[in-house]
């Protein structure tokens, strides 16, 4: 089904962060600390109540495209079909996480994904959500980088995802596989900075914007020549 595909990801395209910078500090987040559109951004700009709004709505906006996408699925194939409907629901959560990094609004230049996916994992497998946030909890609380809980926490959503949900079908493997995958790819910066020991913990000021991605890029493609 191409409609609940399709309105998830413009659900998920929808760039909270720089939509309530723009109208509350009349300012472009993405000019500012490491230039994402994300809620950590939003935070560490000074705005910290747009930072928490942030993270809410990116988690909703998700979280509502696959519920959507599951009553669309129900209408359409009838809720005997539970491998179909499942199906779906995963299909509108891949679309969501990429509206959110790729929002055409934005030039397909988003954010990185961790509030969303976390939206998406809770409408589809909310227990594998909540081990998930609780390992992201624990390694925040024990080293402080955003970026190293992200990229953990979300790596073992699968890992206790496919436990816990009885379809197994190529979509789902996919989905489950391909929305961790991203965040992870979308971290490649970060982990580079996490490697070199300049990654910024969260309360510290943010040295790591654009320029400074761009300058660890242009030097990993220098070195690698």
């Amino acid at each position: 089904m191409i409609l609940p595909v399709a309105i998830a990801y413009l659900l998920g395209s929808i760039p909270f962060g720089y939509l309530l910078v723009r109208i509350f500090r009349k300012q472009d987040i993405r000019a500012t600390g490491s230039g994402n559109i994300g809620a950590t951004n939003v935070a560490r700009s000074g705005a910290k109540g747009l930072g928490i709004a942030t993270l809410l709505l990116d988690m909703a906006k998700a979280y509502a495209a696959v519920i959507i996408a599951r009553t669309l699925a129900i209408h359409a194939l009838g809720a005997g079909n539970a491998v179909g409907v499942y199906d779906i629901q995963v299909a509108a959560g891949v679309a969501a996480i990429c509206g959110h990094v790729f929002p055409v609004w934005l030039g397909l230049k988003g954010g990185k994904g961790v509030a969303s996916a976390l939206g998406v994992f809770l409408a589809l497998s909310w227990q594998s959500a909540v081990a998930a946030l609780l390992v992201f909890v624990v390694i925040f609380a024990i080293s402080r980088y955003v970026s190293l809980a992200s990229v953990v926490g979300s790596a073992t959503f699968p890992l206790i995802g496919f436990h816990f949900v009885a379809q197994r079908t190529p979509i789902v493997w996919f989905g489950f596989l391909f929305i961790p995958a991203l965040v992870l790819v979308k971290h490649h910066a970060n982990i580079r900075r996490l490697l070199n020991g300049t990654e910024n913990r969260f309360g510290s000021k943010d040295k790591s914007g654009p320029e400074s991605d761009r300058g660890a890029d242009s030097a990993a493609r220098k070195a690698g020549a």
